[in-house]
């Protein structure tokens, strides 16, 4: 079991090597999300410590025991094979014992506690993450158990409607040319 600094809501679990997934919006499950090429999962608190344990499995673990109220699975890609746990902002820590080297993996995140403290930063872990991962090919998130409201609201924001793009080498300016873009086809005015 480690503690992980969150901050603006999140942790995040990336593999040093490179993107991990492509962007997949936070409202599909309200717990986890990819953004920036790393995992995120969405914490209740804003700011502070929680609680996080990992279990890597060879094959498709049963669900974990009904103490966890909201549990979510995310595909992901691992082309070192070494996965870290950071902050938004922070550095990685130590590498997670996740990946059994690279290939494609999938992630049971499940939380507790999310809706003890919404929005504040904390000085005591109060709420905790369950982590389990296992080889698999790649497959849409899926929402596993629902439970708690910060996720419910999670879910009920509506989804952007800007499309991301992947444009590899071309970057941010790209992506900016493509949106302004997109802007002057739908302004009608």
């Amino acid at each position: 079991m480690s503690t992980v600094f969150a901050e603006y809501h999140l942790f995040r679990i990336s593999d040093p090597g490179g993107a991990v997934t492509d962007d997949i919006d936070a409202s599909l499950t309200g717990l986890v999300a990819a953004d920036d090429g790393s995992i995120e999962i969405l914490t209740g608190i804003h700011t502070g410590d929680v609680s996080v344990s990992f279990a890597p499995h060879t094959g498709e673990p049963a669900l974990a025991p009904g103490q966890w109220e909201e549990i979510a699975e995310i595909s992901f890609h691992s082309p070192t094979g070494e996965v870290v746990l950071h902050s938004l902002t922070g550095d990685g820590t130590d590498p997670l014992p996740l990946a059994a080297g690279p290939g494609d993996y999938r992630l049971r995140v499940a939380a507790r506690g999310r809706d003890t403290a919404v929005d504040t930063t904390v000085e005591t872990v109060v709420e905790w993450y369950r982590i389990d991962c296992w080889p698999a090919p790649p497959q849409p998130p899926a929402l596993v158990r629902t439970g708690d409201r910060y996720g419910a609201d999670q879910r009920a924001v509506p989804r952007s409607a800007t499309r991301i793009i992947n444009h590899g080498p071309q970057g941010q300016a790209a992506i900016e040319h493509d949106i302004l873009k997109r802007a002057e086809q739908d302004d009608h005015t």
